[in-house]
């Protein structure tokens, strides 16, 4: 049960027995608005108290979903009505003597007309009533929907995902072909390192998020790839502090970056270049936010690229990661390709800092 839910439900509550409270001052107008306003209180609290915590005797099967997905929302059928029924009568002669106890009435004196109290009583418990059950099942069929959307949306990320790893695989199978023929051992160093990344992306694409560490061990494999193909002419780094090694992030979620700086950066040189990738923190007002920087050297970056116009591969691997960035973090993730000044180009990615386990 979420307390918290709870405890809003019965503030609600409280707020409507406030304005029943000037009705009934209105029909009994012999009555202050301080007593009918303890009378209305107490007999609002109680019907909340029978229903809200009655509700958990129900078996979850027989309940509509609350809208965090879970069982325990409203009882399903005429257990919903039976329920409703038992926390009417009992919030207005439970009520109504919990309040003569605290105004210190004679047990015997009533609050005006009894059939026209509980009349009262019924029609704003039925009101009452109603209304949580129409707002529960509004959020309940919300809840289902955003669930819905993330796992339209978890899809089509795997669908972009089954499209980069061939693309990436057809180049090194096509690499390893060449060098069979000019260099066994190199081809060997390059099959182990496949293997190696293949195996560890298997695991990754049966999750969502997985370690930050996970995806730097992952752009080791896919570098030492491409270094094995392209001996001296890459150079690369992987830095970030051991302390965010397990932050939860989205697998290949910085190899389209990498693939793009070689692919557009380095290659196209014939000294190559260097690759530095890095992962640090930085606040956003009182947001921690985590920074992943992909920085290369080689060939500068086209104005159009910069501002999110790239074509061909670049423009594929940059709307992949977009995609997932927008996914998973909505308007607080950013991604930006930029020229540093240097000769470097880099890729920033942001978004909310999360330690929670994937």
């Amino acid at each position: 049960m979420d307390w918290r839910d709870a405890l809003r439900h019965g503030l609600q509550v409280l707020a409507f027995c406030c304005v029943v409270a000037v009705f009934t001052t209105a029909i009994w107008a012999g009555s202050s608005y301080g007593t009918q306003l303890v009378h209305s209180a107490a007999i609002g609290l109680v019907i909340w108290a029978v229903i809200e915590f009655g509700r958990l005797l129900v078996p979850a099967h027989l309940c509509h979903r609350d809208p965090e997905g879970r069982g325990h929302g409203w009882p399903k059928g005429w257990r919903g009505v039976v329920l409703t029924a038992v926390g009417i009568t009992a919030g207005y002669f439970g009520g109504n003597g919990l309040a003569r106890a605290l105004l210190g009435e004679a047990g015997g004196t009533q609050r005006g007309d009894f059939t026209l109290g509980l009349l009262v009583t019924i029609a704003a418990g039925a009101v009452a009533s109603f209304y949580f059950f129409t707002h529960g099942k509004q959020a309940a069929l919300q809840a289902g929907m955003a669930a819905a959307e993330r796992d339209a949306a978890e899809a089509r990320l795997k669908l972009l995902e089954a499209q980069l790893e061939p693309h990436m695989l057809f180049n090194t199978l096509a690499n390893l072909r060449v060098l069979v023929g000019s260099d066994p051992a190199r081809a060997q160093r390059m099959l182990d390192h496949l293997i190696a990344y293949l195996r560890a992306t298997l695991g990754a694409s049966r999750a969502t998020l997985h370690p930050l560490a996970d995806e730097f061990a992952r752009l080791k494999d896919y570098l030492e790839l491409m270094a094995v193909r392209m001996g001296p002419r890459l150079r690369y780094e992987l830095d970030f502090d051991p302390a965010l090694a397990v932050v939860p992030v989205p697998p290949l979620l910085l190899q389209p970056l990498v693939e793009n700086a070689i692919r557009h950066g380095l290659e196209p040189e014939v000294r190559g270049g260097d690759i530095r990738v890095s992962a640090r923190t930085q606040m956003a007002g009182d947001v921690t936010m985590l920074a992943l920087q992909v920085r290369n050297s080689g060939r500068p970056l086209a104005p159009g690229a910069a501002a999110g116009d790239a074509g061909g591969g670049r423009a594929f691997g940059l709307a992949q990661v977009r995609e997932r960035l927008q996914t998973l973090y909505g308007p607080r993730s950013t991604l930006e390709l930029v020229a540093d000044g240097a000769g470097y180009t880099c890729a920033n990615i942001v978004f909310p800092l999360d330690f929670s386990a994937p």
